[in-house]
């Protein structure tokens, strides 16, 4: 489905045309790219979505959606659409699967995980995309880019050309894009292998859980979990199966079943199979003129907490608004740099925690004492929310100045007058939260909207949101308010 506001664009069999200039080219249009493209769309930029494969996967990976990505979806009206398909789970368990109660008083209206189907939020985030106006086209594969003072060229496989005046790769860890930039891409090669997929099992649920409950004590990373009323997931090292450049066979599962736990399950009718590794990359740079990377284009590490789906569609949501305002010609000269200051230093910690916890999974003596340590330490009410906070992103702070703690971190949705504070926050633009009703956005007005609400449920007099939801300021003085706009939102209208 394509919005009408838009002809169509050459192809090889027409290229006598003029390239299509459009605002934003996003190569990739896997969750990252859908999310960015949707936000862009919110402030009218004409972007195009190329991706290069021509169907959706086959395969149905269940992923979970933490609590930021959760409060982002309900911030933009897409939560409900989401909840229809997926099931949620109790906060906690996250670091390194050892398992602990979530922390009371967990500061999010949204404290759960949401299991639901990998191809599922990839159609719900296209479909609002394309509802918003953005155009997707599949099938097609970038191969070449060249950028200008004024735009980016962008070559297709089948020799069409396309112009636009940014481009962003989400287009995974093998980014094309990535690649024709020359971005260096460090970090440490995959050390180990792991089989994952979904398949039915010939023995009974007791025999299962026992056998789990007996290995699981030795080794993190064998799991077998019930998905839906007969299937099992299935995750199993993948020591000495085939080749790796090959998809996984049922075989492989079966051959590494009975490695590990003596008997492959009668496991049989698999849904999906898939291999993953540990490698840990990130990319030295962001941003290359007008070309940026954002999702595993930008970073790739283990799946371990599932961080990867959340930490890309949160890149996007970081970055739109201030790619949108840069096209726009109201950003300030340097909000356009703040996307890689603010993200690769996140990238940066989830590779950490990432590392910390394939080393929790070893079976070697010394990260099998580290892990019954850190598990005590657990047990403090500080260490598990740090370490909870940390997985779900909602502990993020961005360098918004000093201030009070509150300030660049994401302000949950509080109550307010008539509501929620996120149904406030569904077109993408700022918010100003005023108890005092003393205050306004003045000429900012076309992109900051103004609550004076003095019963919002808030401990400090006012804050201004950004477009993502964190706190770009908090006060009371109207001068300094009107600093921080300029500095958030550009100059105010004539």
């Amino acid at each position: 489905m394509d919005s009408p506001q838009f002809t169509a664009e050459p192809s090889s069999n027409d290229t006598d045309r003029a390239p299509l200039r459009f605002d934003v080219i996003i190569a990739g249009c896997g969750p990252t790219g859908a999310t960015l493209a949707a936000e862009l769309r919110l402030h009218d930029v004409r972007v195009l979505v190329l991706e290069k494969e021509t169907e959706p996967v086959s395969f149905v990976r269940v992923v979970g959606l933490h609590m930021r990505s959760i409060e982002l979806m309900a911030m933009r009206g897409l939560l409900d659409r989401m909840l229809e398909h997926g099931r949620r789970r109790p906060a906690g368990a996250y670091f390194a699967a050892i398992t602990k109660p979530a922390p009371q008083g967990l500061d999010s209206a949204y404290a759960y995980l949401l299991g639901i189907p990998q191809p599922v939020v990839v159609r719900l985030l296209e479909e609002h995309a394309i509802q918003l106006g953005a155009r997707v086209r599949h099938g097609c594969a970038v191969t070449g880019l060249e950028q200008d003072a004024e735009g980016v060229t962008v070559r297709l496989a089948d020799g069409a050309q396309l112009r636009a005046r940014y481009l962003v790769g989400c287009d995974g860890g093998r980014s094309t894009v990535r690649k024709l930039l020359g971005v260096g891409f460090p970090g440490e090669p995959s050390r180990t292998e792991t089989l994952m997929g979904e398949m039915e099992v010939g023995v009974p649920q007791e025999e299962i859980a026992a056998k789990v409950t007996e290995i699981g004590e030795t080794d993190q990373r064998f799991r077998l979990r019930p998905f839906g009323e007969r299937s099992y997931s299935v995750i199993v090292p993948a020591a000495g199966v085939s080749d790796r450049a090959e998809p996984p066979t049922l075989e492989d599962f079966r051959q590494q079943l009975r490695a590990v736990a003596g008997t492959d399950f009668g496991v049989h009718s698999p849904r999906w199979l898939s291999r993953f590794g540990d490698a840990t990359r990130l990319a030295e740079r962001y941003r290359v003129g007008r070309v940026l990377l954002a999702g595993d284009a930008a970073h790739i590490h283990p799946p371990t907490g599932g961080q990867g789906l959340n930490l890309g569609v949160q890149d996007a949501f970081n970055l739109g608004w201030k790619l949108a305002a840069q096209i726009g010609g109201r950003a300030p000269e340097t909000l356009l740099d703040t996307y890689q200051a603010e993200r690769r230093p996140v990238a940066e910690d989830v590779l950490d925690n990432t590392r910390a916890q394939m080393e929790l999974h070893s079976t070697e003596p010394g990260p099998r004492a580290v892990r019954r340590l850190l598990t005590e330490l657990m047990d403090f009410d500080e260490v598990n929310r740090h370490l909870l906070e940390k997985i779900t992103a909602i502990g993020i702070r961005y360098d918004c100045g000093e201030g009070p703690d509150l300030l660049g971190r994401r302000m949950p949705d509080i109550d307010v007058e008539h509501g929620h504070l996120y149904a406030l926050l569904r077109r993408g633009r700022g918010l100003l939260l005023d108890r005092t009703g003393h205050l306004t956005v003045g000429g900012w007005s076309d992109r900051v909207d103004h609550l004076a609400d003095p019963t919002a449920a808030l401990d400090v007099p006012c804050v201004l949101l950004r477009p993502d939801g964190h706190v770009a300021w908090i006060g009371d003085d109207q001068q300094d308010l009107d600093d921080h706009l300029a500095r958030w939102f550009g100059k105010p209208a004539d």
